[in-house]
């Protein structure tokens, strides 16, 4: 095989540019964008491990023989058939090998397309570099991925600029336990474990260092796909190795069970949206550490972000502002949160800066304390930030850098008493018995109001967040009306009574 026609892709963002290119080729042949970079995925892996193989200080024999050359020797149905093999082989191992290529299938079923994928990776040297420029370079895949709205990609991808402005704000250290319980790509992730690197403390014992190899992140992702994405990206960062017995990222539902690891500091965007099946209750997660039955998906990955962490530790956690004021358990959920959690700082985002056109989220920032003797709330102050104002175009919120938020951290005061905080037209505080006695205990608190100009665009933003909330009253009422049928069920209609015994 030769290698690509191109000339040379230079940078990052240029050679992945180029790996793009054969994207576009393969949506013909019904390839789409997520299962394209699978394949590049698996790809990439088989080459690196060559590349590992082959070099000539401290090689690694990752995979056991040398797969990638195995690839480049054939052609037509025979590559297919290899490469196949290849796949089904490296599901079978364990650790995150495994999990790199577990359920993987190959979605290129032109050999001669296949080949020119092949070429296009076999043109860059993917064991250099890593955690600097292989890293950036997946990284632009994953952003050029997200960005093709179709695939519906963008709920796996939070925005950068907004992780590295969360990151600076709550300032992962060395000696954190890191988790994201619905991880995505990774991104929160990879953002701590670069911010740490940036800020390396003096006098790191070389306990502390392994522990970043292994010990100190860990995400968990209920899709194949994404986990094995995830998985790439931390490997191509050098969070991870191939051959590493036990892989950062667990494939499962967060939500199943209670936690059996904690965290110092949680960091994640938990899925939009509502599952249409839930392992539980009726119609919510049987977990007793939960506050709440509910099937808002969003309310019980705050409830599991609490349970999470370990008393004293931190987390930031992107929400839909449903969460905010959705009644029912809604309510209950954000009561018993301001009791049990220093819920300190709310972010108000602008609409669209998530893949789902008019969508309105905000990062809560909390830390869990230990109970307070006088059973008052852990919570004394909100402080919000509203970065909605000024931001007119849905379309274009998308586009905000990381210079964007830096009004926001700069207000935060990253790692300074928040007594230092300072009031400012777009960042004002709440006392938390202001919060309680607010109807249904709503955190959907806007601070500034908008500049004249986007009048009519925040006026079609606030329809519709009344129909985001009339929706919520609607779910509520009928998750209630739910619990209380099963309430009412005759013991011999449902087999047996409250208690477990059967009817006599």
């Amino acid at each position: 095989m030769n290698p690509p026609s191109s000339t040379n892709p230079g940078p990052e963002q240029d050679l992945a540019k180029v790996l793009w290119s054969l994207a576009d080729v393969l949506r013909e042949d019904g390839l789409s964008g997520t299962e394209y970079v699978e394949q590049l995925t698996c790809l990439i892996v088989l080459k690196l491990a060559q590349e590992q193989r082959l070099r000539p200080l401290n090689p690694i024999d990752v995979i056991g023989y040398d797969a990638w050359g195995m690839l480049q020797a054939n052609d037509g149905e025979n590559l297919l058939l290899r490469y196949e093999q290849a796949l089904d082989h490296l599901a079978r191992r364990p650790g995150t090998l495994g999990l790199l290529f577990r359920r993987a299938q190959n979605r290129v079923l032109d050999p001669v397309k296949l080949g020119q994928l092949i070429d296009s990776v076999d043109f860059h040297s993917w064991s250099r570099d890593i955690s600097t420029g292989t890293g950036t370079v997946y990284e632009a895949l994953l952003d050029r991925l997200t960005a093709d709205h179709k695939t519906g990609a963008g709920q796996y991808f939070t925005p950068r600029p907004l992780i590295e402005a969360i990151v600076e704000c709550v300032q992962p250290g060395i000696d954190d336990t890191i988790i994201d319980p619905a991880c995505g790509t990774g991104g929160f992730l990879i953002k701590s474990f670069e911010y740490l690197v940036d800020h390396f403390p003096p006098g790191v014992t070389p306990a502390q260092r392994a522990r970043l190899d292994d010990g100190a992140f860990f995400g968990t992702e209920l899709v194949d796909a994404t986990a094995r994405m995830a998985t790439m990206n931390l490997l191509l960062h050098g969070m991870t190795r191939a051959d590493a017995a036990n892989s950062p990222i667990t494939v499962g539902d967060s939500l199943t069970h209670t936690p059996r690891q904690r965290a110092t500091l949680v960091l994640t965007t938990p899925p939009f949206g509502r599952r249409s099946t839930i392992t539980g209750g009726a119609y919510g997660y049987d977990r007793l550490d939960f506050w709440a039955e509910t099937g808002n998906r969003q309310l019980n990955f705050l409830q599991h972000v609490h349970s999470l962490l370990e008393t004293n530790g931190r987390a930031a956690v992107v929400v839909p502002d449903n969460v905010l004021f959705e009644s029912g358990a809604g309510a209950h959920v954000r009561r018993q949160l301001l009791h049990a959690c220093d819920v300190h700082t709310l972010l108000r985002l602008p609409t669209g800066v998530f893949y789902a056109t008019g969508v309105k989220t905000s990062v809560l920032f909390f830390d869990k304390l230990a109970p307070r003797p006088d059973g008052r709330p852990s919570t004394k102050q909100l402080w919000v930030y509203d970065l909605r104002p000024h931001r007119p175009t849905p379309g274009k919120a998308s586009t905000l850098g990381r210079a964007d938020y830096e009004d926001f951290v700069s207000a935060y005061r990253p790692g300074r008493p928040r007594s230092e905080r300072i009031a400012s037209p777009v960042f004002r505080s709440f006392s938390v018995e202001d919060l309680l006695a607010r109807d249904r205990i709503t955190l959907d608190l806007p601070v500034a109001e908008p500049a004249e100009p986007f009048a009519a665009v925040e006026a079609e933003a606030d329809l519709h967040h009344m129909a985001q909330e009339i929706a919520g009253e609607l779910r509520s009422a009928l998750e209630e009306l739910t619990a209380l049928t099963e309430a009412l069920r005759p013991y011999g209609a449902g087999g047996g009574r409250p208690d477990g015994d059967s009817a006599k």
